[in-house]
């Protein structure tokens, strides 16, 4: 075989590589639908008899706070006590119960449930040898372009998903919105940021590809996570707080908020992954600092992928210091994590799409 024939057998094989690749993301795309369908089903025909744990909880924390009567044994008039006044300045002041979960403790929905989780696990195996046989089609870290970068990132948002359903946390409520956005991610991927498979440019051969950007896509599934916990924080904590002003919530709030963990939970939850992964966002800062001395002669240069790097460092290390040292729990850190993420999101979409620089190297 002469040296050009096997050329163009290698070229063959990356091709059909890259193929397969392309068949694995449409595939694990499939299963995911069935998956965003049976957790659909979870939350439709979970039980809603044993949901209302959250009224009945605010219901007796009233009744415990309510004003003592002390009657004479004179039969003389009822002396009302003064009624205690109970502040509420954070999440976590108030003692409610978590949700039972999107099933509502049905054994009903909870198959369903069992069943979009198998079913997520098995997309997230397919989607994770799409992008396995998208590395091996160019013999590199499958990460040099939007398209890669994208399906890297939603097969990593899935598997940190798992990893906590794993470790027993209580996340299952998690899997609807993943699985939806998931499937948004991969549809723009697959239609608008496609990338053929290809090298890269030299300046990007670099162990350092390796270290800063898989840093970067874990970080930033994590981060999303945390944005999660942070929208069904301010929904539970606005549905906590009409019943305990004494409003009454719509159907939609009780039949589906009340199966959430309460919002000292979910804040407490946001909290704790964002602040686990922010040092390693700090590191991933630092080692594009390194890869760029190495690749352009300057560490920082306030290309506008570093500057927005660093203003979501900045954004989050706002946050982390109004929680420890502000005391800012509830609402207002939610509004500080929710800005952070959205820098995050920018750097990650806006920077690429709509601004040119350094890191501006296959088109999307």
């Amino acid at each position: 075989m002469t040296l050009a024939a096997a050329t163009d057998l290698a070229a063959a094989t990356n091709e059909h590589l890259a193929n397969i690749s392309n068949t694995l993301i449409y595939s694990a795309m499939a299963v995911y639908t069935l998956a965003f369908f049976a957790y659909i089903a979870e939350w439709l025909f979970g039980s809603r008899s044993k949901v209302g744990r959250t009224a009945a909880a605010l219901t007796e924390a009233k009744k415990a706070d309510a004003p003592a009567v002390a009657v004479n044994k004179a039969g003389g008039t009822a002396v009302l006590e003064r009624p205690k006044v109970v502040v509420r300045s954070a999440a976590g002041q108030r003692d409610v119960p978590d949700g039972p979960g999107a099933h509502g403790g049905d054994e009903q929905g909870d198959l369903y449930g069992r069943i979009a989780i198998s079913l997520t696990v098995l997309a997230f195996l397919v989607e994770l040898g799409g992008v396995v046989a998208r590395a091996a089609s160019v013999e590199r870290a499958p990460w040099g372009n939007m398209y890669e970068f994208n399906i890297t990132f939603s097969t990593v948002a899935v598997g940190v998903y798992l990893a906590l359903l794993a470790l027993k946390k209580n996340v299952r409520w998690l899997g609807l919105p993943l699985i939806t956005t998931v499937l948004l991610d991969l549809g723009l991927a697959v239609t608008v940021l496609y990338t053929a498979s290809d090298q890269l440019v030299p300046a990007l051969h670099s162990y350092w590809l390796y270290i800063h950007v898989s840093t970067a896509i874990f970080c930033g599934a994590v981060f999303y996570v945390g944005a999660v916990a942070t929208i069904m924080y301010l929904f539970k904590d606005n549905y906590e707080n009409k019943l305990a002003t004494g409003g009454t919530p719509g159907r939609f709030a009780n039949s589906v908020l009340d199966r959430l963990p309460s919002s000292a939970s979910l804040d407490k939850f946001a909290y704790r992954v964002n602040a686990a992964v922010f040092p390693l966002w700090t590191f991933t800062i630092i080692a594009g600092a390194i890869w760029a001395g190495d690749a352009w002669g300057r560490y920082w240069g306030w290309d506008p992928k570093e500057t927005w790097s660093f203003i979501t460092w900045v954004a989050y290390a706002g946050y982390l210091h109004a929680r420890a040292t502000a005391g800012w729990k509830g609402r207002k850190a939610a509004y500080l994590a929710l800005i952070a993420f959205g820098c995050w999101l920018f750097n990650y979409y806006g920077v690429n799409i709509f601004v040119s620089g350094k890191h501006s190297y296959a088109g999307v």
